[in-house]
Order: structure tokens, then C-alpha cells, then sequence
């Protein structure tokens, strides 16, 4: 009887937690839910759409489905650097306003999967009226380091859904 309690127990603190995929940007670390990731890819060239917002760096053919890439740091307005070796596509999926959607992500390096507690997680300081911060899921400091949790529904959607769409379609 005590095993299934202890289990139960478990099973009760496993569904607070979730796992997140971190990676460098600016060197500051990130993460976004594991379960958005669809796959990671190393950097190659993408085919530039004309009148993109400018961290839009094109599109790529994924297995037959047209992926728009955004280079995150553009986004965030952090400084241009040019890609390297360890430079990652991460391609996430996202509820988009038309269903599932699908867009690839520029980072400098994938950094680790991390499983994280709900209740670790603190709200983002409100440090600005704009919605440029809406995308901040939370911060959790993992060993030692500030982790800041992006909300990819969000982050994929501000601002970006219908130059999106007019891009895929």
C-alpha cells in the first residue's frame, strides 16, 4: 500500500514538472518546451523572401514543407554575428491561427534539456509597456545560471502570424 502511495506521490510531482531545450543566444541561456521541438539542424543557407521582416532570413524545403526561419537574435534585437559551426536551426511547432504551424529558429549553440519544475519558475520582472516581452514564459535559475523559459505560441505568433502566412502561402 505504501508503494502505491509513494508512486502516486511521484506521479502527482511529475505533472508540475516539464523539460525544456536550452540554447545560447548572446550568452544568456533559453529554453523552450521540449515538446514544441520537432527537430534541430545545423545552419544552411535559406531562400530569401522579398519583403520579410528583417529577421526573417527565408525559407528552407523541410521534407516537402516550406519553413520560414527567424533568426531570434534579430528578433530580439541583440547583435548581428556571423553563423558558425555550432550554429543550430531549432524547428519548432506552434498553434498559429490557422492550426499547427511550423518555424525554424536561429540560435548561436543548443546548450541542454533541463527538467523543471513549475513551482521553480518566477514570473518575468514587468520592465516595459511594449509587447516585446509577452513571449517570457518565466525565469528558473538552474545551476547557479538564469534560464529565461520563452512561450513559443507567443514568441511565434507577436506581431509575426500574418507576414508569416503571407510568406508560406
Amino acid at each position: 500500500m505504501e508503494a502505491v502511495a509513494e508512486k502516486n506521490q511521484r506521479d502527482l510531482v511529475g505533472q508540475h514538472e516539464q523539460q525544456y531545450l536550452t540554447f545560447i543566444m548572446s550568452g544568456e541561456e533559453y529554453g523552450v518546451d521540449i515538446l514544441a521541438v520537432q527537430e534541430i539542424r545545423g545552419w544552411e543557407e535559406s531562400t530569401t523572401i522579398p519583403n520579410a521582416p528583417p529577421y526573417i532570413r527565408g525559407v528552407i524545403n523541410l521534407r516537402g514543407t516550406i519553413v520560414p526561419i527567424m533568426d531570434l537574435r534579430a528578433r530580439f534585437g541583440l547583435p548581428e554575428v556571423d553563423y558558425s559551426p555550432v550554429t543550430v536551426v531549432i524547428i519548432l511547432k506552434f498553434e498559429g491561427s490557422s492550426g499547427n504551424r511550423v518555424m525554424g529558429i536561429v540560435v548561436d549553440a543548443v546548450s541542454d534539456v533541463y527538467t523543471i519544475a513549475d513551482s521553480d519558475t518566477r514570473k518575468p520582472p514587468e520592465l516595459t509597456e511594449d509587447q516585446n516581452s509577452d513571449f517570457i514564459k518565466g525565469l528558473v535559475n538552474v545551476n547557479d545560471k538564469m534560464v529565461i523559459l520563452l512561450d513559443v505560441d507567443i514568441l511565434l505568433n507577436i506581431k509575426v502570424k500574418k507576414s508569416i502566412q503571407d510568406i508560406v502561402e
